[in-house]
């Protein structure tokens, strides 16, 4: 699971059937400090998730598929959670 922010939506005038009523999302990978990565990707969203949003996506197709109830979709991430908080312990 990746650590991201939404920075952006996505339209498609033509896309595959299994996107239908979907929201798709641009998300920016964050390292643990919360700072960009400058790593972009899609994913769906399946939490009402938004932009400026940081979340916790899933980045593996079959996990994907399993989440949203689609095997055969061609699906690569799925926004899993919003995130409200991140903690980090100072290593001793």
């Amino acid at each position: 699971m990746i650590l991201s922010r939404v920075i952006g939506t996505s339209v498609a005038s033509v896309h595959h059937p299994s996107y239908d009523g979907r929201k798709v999302l641009i998300c920016e990978a964050l390292l643990t400090d919360q700072s960009p990565t400058g790593q972009t990707f899609l994913a769906v969203d399946a939490v009402q998730a938004g932009v400026g949003d940081t979340v916790l996506v899933a980045r593996e197709g079959n996990c994907a598929r399993q989440i949203l109830g689609d095997p055969e979709a061609p699906l690569h991430a799925v926004i899993l959670g919003i995130v409200d908080q991140v903690n980090i312990e100072a290593s001793r």
